[in-house]
């Protein structure tokens, strides 16, 4: 079963308060995982930045709204209670809790004017209604303009020249901590034409162990024989590692076969190399920079 939406937590959440304790997301999480038949991998799900678990997001942003409508309280941070309001909701409780149900507490419906929610009043259909906690929209917008910035970035590569390609790769390499300085890497890259080789550079600073390239500016998907040309290049220089980069795709052969051989060669198609130059700053600026905060618990903790 998948995850359901923040909403759909927010009932069972209020009826795990309902014995008037306190009660911390950590020991709730199990128990709504239990109610929705939830496995293991279901829990585990990450968000995409992969830094938090899809489900216990959902969880907490549940409680959080609760806790804005009034229907829970806050003792401490993590922990939740039931508030007198949400004991009196309970005593004849709905069949669900959304956004919409909430618009009748006013200090709900203040919280969401103060986070600027379109219109005056909550969403009143399902179509409107938020099925993405507010943490979950930002990630799924920096996605969506990731993925934009990748596609305009590997035309600009393409578009490029094969120098330029080759100094663009010793850049992203050097970003991404192999080599000692753009003058040596510049010195064992390009080098065209040596059975398959296009260049060498360091693993590391040291130069304690040599990665061996080759970054074509290959169009469409480059195959198993293309791949098998640079691991036998590879062998006849009894190198340990290889790296292949193209601005196009590889096969599903070539990728299988790479995964059972030795020695160790990483594919970087197109789409991946755009993604990493995005995230080793390669060929992009940063226009705005947005922080996400949260309230410090403990600083307004008097005991």
């Amino acid at each position: 079963m998948s995850v359901p939406d923040f909403q759909s937590l927010m009932l069972p959440l209020l009826k795990v308060a309902a014995d008037g304790k306190e009660h911390s997301l950590a020991e709730t999480r199990p128990l709504l995982a239990a109610e929705f038949n939830l496995s293991v991998a279901d829990q585990e799900e990450l968000l995409p930045s992969g830094r938090q678990p899809r489900f216990g997001n959902r969880v907490a942003w549940a409680k959080v709204y609760l806790q804005q409508a009034g229907l829970l309280l806050s003792p401490r941070r993590g922990w939740f209670q039931i508030s007198d309001l949400g004991r009196e909701l309970l005593e004849a409780p709905p069949e669900r809790i959304d956004i919409k149900f909430l618009g009748q507490y006013p200090q709900f419906v203040e919280f969401r004017r103060r986070r600027g929610d379109v219109g005056e009043e909550p969403a009143t259909t399902d179509t409107e209604a938020e099925l993405e906690t507010p943490e979950e929209a930002l990630e799924a917008a920096h996605v969506k303009m990731k993925a934009s910035l990748a596609s305009e970035l590997l035309g600009r590569v393409k578009a490029g020249s094969p120098a330029f390609f080759e100094q663009m790769v010793v850049e992203l390499l050097l970003r991404m901590g192999y080599g000692g300085s753009r003058t040596d890497a510049g010195q064992v890259v390009g080098k065209s034409g040596d059975e398959g080789i296009d260049g060498t550079i360091s693993e590391d600073r040291l130069g304690l162990d040599i990665v061996y390239l080759q970054a074509k500016k290959w169009d469409g998907t480059v195959g198993r024989p293309e791949v098998q040309k640079f691991v036998g290049a590879l062998h006849g220089r009894r190198a340990r590692k290889g790296v292949l980069i193209t601005t196009g795709t590889f096969s599903t052969d070539a990728t299988s076969y790479v995964e059972q051989i030795e020695p160790k060669v990483v594919l970087i198609d197109g789409r991946r190399l755009a993604e990493l130059m995005i995230d080793f700053e390669v060929g992009v600026s940063t226009t705005t920079t947005y922080h996400v905060k949260r309230v410090d618990s403990d600083y307004f903790d008097e005991t």
